[in-house]
């Protein structure tokens, strides 16, 4: 099998590469050098001489609150871009993956949101997000559409590493408490991605790591494993962190769609977390 994986300078498609061949599977990896995926005809070019059987598509534009100044790039990138691969995966007869994200929801309410649940984003970054989910559901019938969040991997910034560095800088912090929702370890989700690929059962999915946790309730065990038990964590509200794109105060997903389908569930977030802060120590980046 030779899968094309799309957004490899990203945390999840450095992932899914290293996946790929830890399992033997060819990956051809591609970022917005090898294949803009803005122009149609570099997505028909670049896929076509692959000679893929299958894109994993992880690239993205996700600053969500630059988002809301530029969406049009935005909408470049996150609608135009999949609906470009999407075509190209139809006419090939490939299997497509898109990774999309909770923010498609309108972020109310406490119930896990399930895979078929009505989409409602509330953010320009999210209508992207849906407008990819649309634009892969449209032209294609063999396509994963996989929803994660609070993602975080070695490859790039995220939550943790920002925590592990403020607590270091200023010895204190103050993190949201009103927004609930499941961190996504990309080495964890990656092997999980793999496995899917493989197969035709193809449909929405939602994949994070299993348990659920509040941002503060996140970096306070953050700190707690990383052995910085003296950094003074404060619980706050969102409004106290005035952003130009509203944020879901429920990201709780279900995962049952995967055990349905025979897939094997993430580990627990805090299991992932105690792994991921053990490959910072390896890369001496904690």
């Amino acid at each position: 099998m030779r899968v094309l994986v799309t957004g490899v300078k990203g945390q999840l498609g450095y992932d899914v590469m290293n996946e790929l061949a830890a399992r033997g599977i060819e990956g051809i990896g591609v970022d917005v050098e090898e294949m803009d995926i803005t122009d149609a005809s570099a997505c028909e070019r670049v896929i076509t001489e692959a000679k893929a059987d299958a894109v994993i598509h992880c690239a993205a534009y996700t600053a969500v609150d630059a988002a809301e100044d530029q969406a049009e790039l935005c909408c470049r990138v996150n609608a135009e871009g999949t609906r470009n691969i999407a075509r190209v995966c139809r006419n090939l007869d490939l299997k497509m993956m898109y990774i999309s994200t909770d923010y498609v929801f309108n972020g109310t309410g406490e119930r896990p949101w399930e895979p078929d649940d009505h989409r409602e984003p509330l953010n320009v970054y999210g209508l992207t997000k849906y407008e990819g989910e649309i634009a892969v559901e449209q032209n294609l019938e063999k396509y994963f559409i996989v929803r994660i969040a609070w993602v975080f991997g070695i490859n790039g910034k995220n939550f943790i590493k920002t925590m592990l560095r403020l607590g270091k800088e200023r010895g204190a912090v103050s993190v949201v408490d009103d927004q609930v929702g499941s961190p996504t370890y990309t080495y964890d989700l990656a092997r999980l991605l793999v496995d899917m690929i493989q197969t035709d059962r193809y449909g929405r999915y939602h994949a994070t790591n299993e348990g659920l946790c509040s941002w503060y309730e996140f970096a306070c065990e953050i700190f707690r494993q990383a052995g910085m038990g003296e950094v003074k964590v404060t619980p706050v509200d969102s409004g106290s962190f005035p952003a130009k794109a509203k944020r879901p105060s429920n990201s709780r997903m279900s995962k049952e769609k995967l055990t349905e389908n025979g897939f094997v569930r993430l580990p627990s977030w805090q299991d992932a977390l105690g792994r991921y802060l053990e490959a910072l120590k390896e890369q001496s980046e904690l």
